[in-house]
């Protein structure tokens, strides 16, 4: 997922924001790596958030005038490998939740930039936890909270590795017309009306 990033201009996306699963550590040491060879060498901690589905902020240490940074988030796993379906529903609801909580709270380092909370696009890829991270942003648009309009638009990008098929969250957004965008990376899939063909983008 992160090389879909690789060419993101930091000044226009001044703060970024990755959702993790619970206890997914390698996917966030990922990130961090990600965010100093984005930004700095060394970026340095501005913020930590106390409750709630925050658990750190970081910032790049006299980058530029606009001091982009980068948080971690992490959420409750929809559903854990080889979990009971009696069960899902309930863990589901926890992640919905904690997404709700995530989007409607301030994620920028200080409050005096809440009306800039919402995110102006959420890119999302593969598991489940994705499906949630969309419901709860369409959740929110759909009771047009204050300053949620033109916000958290949405660009979903199937996995490689589904070549005749999509996966059972892609099959999930395409059936409820949810994501703004729906990419596919093999031309086949396109053809089968399932989302814009663009190449090879994610692995």
């Amino acid at each position: 997922m992160l090389s879909l990033l690789a060419d993101l201009d930091p000044s226009s996306y001044t703060h970024r924001t990755y959702v993790i699963s619970s206890g997914d550590d390698f996917s966030a040491s990922k990130a961090v790596d990600f965010e100093h060879h984005l930004t700095s060498p060394s970026p340095s901690p501005v913020n930590a958030f106390s409750g709630g589905p925050c658990e750190t902020s970081h910032g790049p240490s006299d980058v530029d005038a606009k001091s982009t940074s980068y948080s971690l988030h992490f959420v409750p796993r929809a559903r854990k490998i080889h979990q009971s379906l009696l069960t899902a529903p309930i863990s589901c609801l926890q992640c919905f939740f904690a997404c709700i909580r995530l989007l409607y709270s301030p994620s920028l380092p200080t409050s005096s930039m809440r009306a800039h909370s919402y995110p102006d696009l959420i890119l999302l890829n593969g598991p489940s936890n994705s499906v949630l991270v969309l419901l709860a942003a369409l959740f929110l648009r759909f009771f047009a909270l204050s300053g949620t309009s033109g916000k958290m638009r949405s660009i979903y990008v199937e996995s490689w590795a589904r070549v005749n098929g999509l996966s059972l969250s892609g099959k999930i957004l395409v059936t409820l017309g949810a994501v703004d965008r729906f990419l596919v990376q093999w031309e086949r899939l396109a053809e089968k009306g399932n989302g814009e063909y663009r190449g090879c983008l994610v692995r």
